[in-house]
């Protein structure tokens, strides 16, 4: 059957911050360090748009295969992104959340993100929700075992088992799932994104570099997301 097509929740794929350092000639923590502006011209954009939830793939289970230089510069702009932006998100209302397997992320860094959450916890203008150390499988694996715990613990029966209850064990319960993904740089897949979560979104595509990622990108993806007819499996 069709749904309407109310968007409240949107989730990147922030590909091209290497490519784009190529273009430009300049080492890969400069893309970076350009696509963290780009992050925080979206989360303006998507507020303006009155989008509720944002959710980025910031640094996936993967990336630990990373050089320990690029892994090091990408944990000191999370550190950066927090020192420096964490004041005007608090302002703006907005609350910081995280979802991943957080416990891997050097101490440092997740204590500057933690001190993010307890500052924006009370916010209600919108969510923004940094997916860190993350990967769609690694939330099901993790689920999975939780589930499993609590079944051997008498907690939960195994007949209990359904969609409804397996979302109570992901990273967050309470994230709504993303009616549109964007990914940018020309790629064409979800590289182990939201698995779970991305069943029914709709997905957008574009060639730009997520550096160049700004308003008018955005625009352009919420336009594509309006001109779908959104359907769930019927007819």
């Amino acid at each position: 059957m069709a749904g309407k097509k109310q968007l409240n929740h949107i989730a990147i794929i922030m590909d091209g911050n290497g490519r784009w350092a190529e273009r430009e000639n300049v080492e890969r923590v400069e893309g970076h360090r350009a696509g963290a502006k780009a992050l925080k011209r979206t989360v303006e954009a998507a507020m303006d748009l009155g989008i509720k939830y944002l959710t980025v793939y910031a640094f996936s289970t993967e990336n630990w295969k990373r050089s320990p230089k690029e892994v090091n510069a990408l944990m000191s702009l999370l550190r950066d992104f927090v020192d420096n932006d964490l004041a005007e998100i608090d302002e703006k209302g907005i609350r910081i959340n995280v979802i991943g397997r957080i416990e891997q992320i050097p101490w440092i860094t997740r204590r500057k993100l933690q001190k993010a959450i307890r500052a924006t916890k009370n916010n209600t203008a919108g969510t923004l929700t940094l997916a860190l150390s993350y990967g769609g499988r690694a939330e099901v694996i993790d689920a999975t075992k939780k589930i499993a715990e609590d079944v051997a613990a008498k907690k939960i029966k195994a007949s209990a088992i359904d969609e409804s209850l397996f979302q109570n064990y992901l990273y967050d319960p309470e994230l709504p799932d993303p009616e549109l993904l964007i990914r940018t740089s020309g790629e064409l897949r979800t590289s182990n994104f939201l698995l779970w979560q991305l069943s029914y979104s709709e997905f957008y595509f574009t060639d730009v570099l997520w550096p160049d990622f700004d308003k008018n990108e955005l625009g352009k993806a919420v336009e594509f997301y309006n001109s779908r007819e959104r359907r769930f499996g019927g007819r």
